[in-house]
């Protein structure tokens, strides 16, 4: 059977003799039928030619018109065109510190000379400055997040900002500043304390500071006075 059905493929891409019985026509056109699905399947191969274009393994056959995906390959992108398109999208979005735009340039693998060159660019530009990044992100998350300099110094380290500019930036912020910040957030986290026991209250207001980085003893005297003003007295021990 298969053998049968092998012989009548291949002749079905014949075209039949001359002075064929009429029998022999209507196989013929039985036959001629087959042709056209062979065309058909002509017109696939045509696809199967556009598929081996698009993965390289077409030769130099291209498809007619423009197709997504396919195409001869153009010149290899210059590094610094591209790590300039990265940092300015980037900086598009929110300001970035140098460590962080160097770190985004590493990732896709642009060359370290074109990223430095691009990267101290933008430094001349004043594009990337990190002296004004952290100055505003120490105003802006101790105003908006009521973070103490402590939490401020450890994000701005975190994003790559050298250790004496997080020391100028957060020096910025004026002690009493951060003591009355620091009292606000009791204030707000109080009243959903009351009824607790007073030992209860303090460690979890202390730990609400802790977590935005306030010292233990800022934290404590700021929390006994809160207290006070209740009529409610702690111990002196704030372990």
């Amino acid at each position: 059977m298969p053998e049968a059905g092998t012989a009548g493929h291949d002749r079905g891409f014949f075209a039949e003799p001359a002075g064929e019985s009429e029998r022999g026509g209507k196989r013929g056109s039985r036959r001629g039928g087959r042709s056209g699905r062979g065309a058909k399947g002509s017109k696939g191969s045509g696809r199967g030619g556009r598929r081996r274009s698009e993965d390289g393994s077409g030769g130099g056959w291209l498809p007619d018109g423009p197709d997504e995906g396919s195409g001869a390959a153009g010149p290899p992108a210059n590094p610094e065109a591209v790590a300039r398109a990265v940092c300015l999208r980037m900086l598009t979005l929110a300001p970035k510190t140098r460590a962080q735009l160097a770190e985004a340039l590493r990732k896709r693998e642009i060359p370290e000379e074109a990223a430095d060159a691009v990267l101290d660019r933008f430094t001349e530009l004043g594009l990337i400055n990190d002296e004004a990044f952290a100055e505003a992100w120490v105003d802006s998350r101790h105003h908006g997040r009521g973070l103490a300099r402590r939490a401020l110094a450890a994000e701005l380290r975190h994003r790559g900002v050298d250790n004496d500019t997080v020391k100028d930036a957060v020096e910025r912020l004026d002690p009493d500043q951060e003591a009355e910040t620091a009292r606000r957030l009791v204030d707000r986290k109080l009243s959903s304390t009351r009824g607790l026991d007073p030992q209860v209250r303090t460690r979890r207001l202390a730990g609400m500071l802790a977590r935005k980085g306030y010292s233990g003893g800022l934290a404590f005297r700021v929390i006994r006075e809160a207290l006070e003003q209740e009529g409610v007295e702690i111990e002196d021990d704030f372990s």
